[in-house]
Parts: C-alpha cells; sequence; structure tokens
C-alpha cells in the first residue's frame, strides 16, 4: 500500500509500504477516506523528536472498516468509523477511569504510559496517512458515524484535534461566562476557541500573528490578539480592564516564538501566569516532550522547561496537562458536528491527494498564507 514516510528533517516520501493487515483477533482493518497533518506532525517533520527514519505517519484518521479479526463483534465490515489517535486497551486502571491517552499496557517503550499511531515515543504503530490502517483493541476504540460522506471534513477532526481542543478548555476549569485566553491559532488553538464558545465563554482571545489564522478566530465570534502587534498580556489586560481571563489554554508547546522570531519554550506559559487572573485555571494541551535535540537550551534539551512557577503559585493557580483522551469526548462531539452545533471543519484549507503529502508538509511548516489545515485523500 502507499503511505507517507519520514525520511529526516524536512523529508517526508510517499513509498510502498507493507499491507495493514489483522494481526490479532481485536484487530480491524480501515480504508482510510481522510486522514490529516497535523500540527503536532511539524514537530517531527522539523527534527525536534526522535521519530525513527521510515516511520510511517498519521494519527488524525478517519475511513471504512475493511477487515475485521475474529474477537471482533460489535464493529462490522463496511462500517464508516473514526479512529482516535490514542491506542487504548480498555481495560487497564487508566482506561479504566477514562484516561484512554495514559493506557499501560499498549506502548512497550520503557516509562511510557500511552499510545498512537505514526508518533514519535509512542509505541511501534503505523500511522494512517495511507491507504490501509491497522486498528487494534477495535471494538473499543473505534467510533461509528453514519453511513455516506456527510460531514466529512468535520468528522475528521474527532480523531484528534476537536477533542484535543475541548480538553485544552476543560483542564483549564472553565465554566459558563468566564472569559479564556487561547495562545496559538493553529488546529487545536481554534478547536479551542471553538470549544469555549460552544461551552459558553463570554469573550474568547486568541493569541497569534497570521493573519489568515487570526482571521478564522474571529469568523467564530473569538476576538483576535495579534502579538506582532504588541504585547498580548497588555493588550488582553486592556480589553479586560486589567482583571485578566478567568481561564488559558495553551496550545503552542515548546517550540513557541516571540515576535522577533527567536524560540522561547516557556513563552507562553509565562503569559498564560501573567494574563489569567488570580486562581484561574490553565490547561496545557500544546505539546511538551522529555527530549528535544533541536532546543535552544541544555535543559530544554532535556524536556526542563523553566516557566514563572514562583507567579503561578502566588497567583494560586491551576494547571491541567497532557494529551486529550480522546474518547471521553468524541461521541458527545459527534453528536454536536450531526446536530449543527459544531462545525470544526470550518478550519479546512486544503485536500490533496496522498501523493501530494510532500507539499502539504512543506506549505503547512512554513505557513504559507492560507495552509491553515490540510487534509489527505488516500483514495484521491
Amino acid at each position: 500500500m502507499k503511505a507517507v514516510v519520514y525520511r529526516g528533517t524536512k523529508s517526508v516520501a510517499v513509498e510502498e509500504v507493507p499491507d495493514a493487515r489483522v494481526e490479532q483477533p481485536t484487530d480491524a482493518v480501515v480504508r482510510i477516506t481522510t486522514t490529516n497533518i497535523c500540527g503536532s506532525d511539524l514537530h517531527m517533520y522539523e527534527g525536534r523528536t526522535t521519530v525513527e527514519e521510515g516511520k510511517v505517519l498519521g494519527h488524525e484518521n478517519m475511513g471504512i472498516v475493511e477487515a475485521v479479526g475474529a474477537g471482533v463483534s460489535r464493529v462490522k465490515v463496511g462500517d464508516r468509523v473514526s479512529v482516535p489517535f490514542n491506542i487504548a486497551c480498555g481495560t487497564c486502571r487508566n482506561c479504566l477511569h477514562g484516561w484512554t491517552s495514559f493506557c499501560t499496557r499498549v506502548n512497550p517503550i520503557e516509562g511510557m504510559d500511552g499510545a498512537a499511531y505514526g508518533y514519535a515515543n509512542m509505541g511501534p504503530y503505523d500511522g494512517g496517512q495511507a491507504e490501509f490502517l491497522r486498528i487494534p483493541y477495535a471494538d473499543f476504540n473505534l467510533l461509528e458515524l453514519p453511513q455516506g460522506t456527510e460531514h466529512e471534513n468535520d468528522f475528521t477532526m474527532l480523531s484528534d484535534i476537536f477533542p484535543t481542543g475541548w480538553h485544552g478548555v476543560e483542564l483549564s476549569g472553565m465554566a459558563p461566562g468566564d472569559d479564556v485566553a487561547v495562545f496559538g491559532a493553529g488546529p487545536v488553538g481554534l478547536m479551542a476557541a471553538h470549544s469555549a464558545m460552544l461551552k459558553g465563554a463570554a469573550r474568547v482571545f486568541v493569541v497569534d500573528k497570521e493573519s489568515d489564522r487570526l482571521a478564522l478566530a474571529r469568523q467564530i465570534g473569538a476576538i483576535p490578539v495579534d502579538f506582532s502587534a504588541g504585547d498580548p498580556v497588555e493588550q488582553i489586560m486592556e480589553q479586560t480592564r486589567g482583571r485578566g481571563t478567568d481561564r488559558g489554554v495553551d496550545a503552542v508547546g515548546y517550540q513557541a516564538h516571540g515576535s522577533s522570531g527567536d524560540e522561547h519554550p516557556e513563552l507562553v506559559l509565562d503569559n498564560l501566569v501573567k494574563v489569567v487572573r488570580t486562581t484561574g485555571g490553565i490547561g496545557v494541551v500544546g505539546v511538551y516532550v522529555p527530549s528535544d535535540p533541536g532546543a535552544a537550551n541544555e535543559g530544554a534539551k532535556e524536556g526542563r522547561i523553566g516557566f514563572d512557577f514562583g507567579t503561578f503559585f502566588t497567583k494560586g493557580q491551576s494547571m491541567g496537562t497532557g494529551q486529550a483522551p480522546v474518547m471521553r469526548y468524541n461521541r458527545q462531539l459527534r453528536d454536536l458536528i450531526i446536530a449543527g452545533r459544531a462545525t470544526p471543519g470550518f478550519i479546512v484549507s486544503h485536500e490533496l491527494p496522498l501523493e501530494q503529502a510532500p507539499e502539504g508538509y512543506e506549505n503547512f511548516d512554513n505557513r504559507v498564507d492560507g495552509w491553515t489545515k490540510v487534509l489527505l485523500h488516500p483514495a484521491g
């Protein structure tokens, strides 16, 4: 089958790889109809992870069930499904408590709980930027979707970024009527803003410098904050009469850059500590990694990010972190889409055949104007 393969820094290729197949009785194989390039894929693309060369990429996947193992009883061949990026067994302690993003049984890497498709340190699983994808524990992991092709560009966000954005808002502790600051207007940041609006935020401030992203934030009723035009904390403080926001979401992560273009991995955390009021909450869903070979300083190379913890403590703020347990949210978010309440596909800018994945990666990584979210369709 054809698949997108990592070939080194700033290099991916579409190659022939062994076909995905049923390997265990609880497996299924899904024929991919839509697979997305995620902002977190760019960390690997830019050489900022320890991902191995030859890895098949892609953790935002949906499609049609092509085959099932003998132990699969719920999912049927022909079902249209969303594939959560988390791979989970469904029976370990973390899974039973709803933390499928930290399954204790699926990742053989020492010290790592949780697994995902096609990602660094997340287990030996191939990704879904391919014609087919093997799904372990299929009965537990797959989310059924209505038959047909309706809402394809919305449903494809259910595998990761819509639940991840929602999770960021949840981690912040947002309640209806709260003001929320979202740093980063990439796909996850825009999903966090969309989620906060759906959950009843009074105002959502979205911080970025890319005009196309800020325009999308404005489109959904959020307040864009251009940090290239001035200190984003000062801009938000002015609009909140010095009070700050009730909640904040980090949708940037460790590759944060200031207005000058210099990288400061602590930048977003520091800004959130400043802009969120005393006793407010912060949700961190931007990626931070334990090992970053291209980091700006020695501490950051080992995942040690020094942020203003003293002020964070003094202000009595709270912080939640980590990858989203997609299955905690995806059924409800699916139904919000079906009801017409949620429209996460508003971020989609480009739909490409699988063969054009290298072009998609290059333009998305270079922040070419208008390239806000790239979908790949293996069937063309």
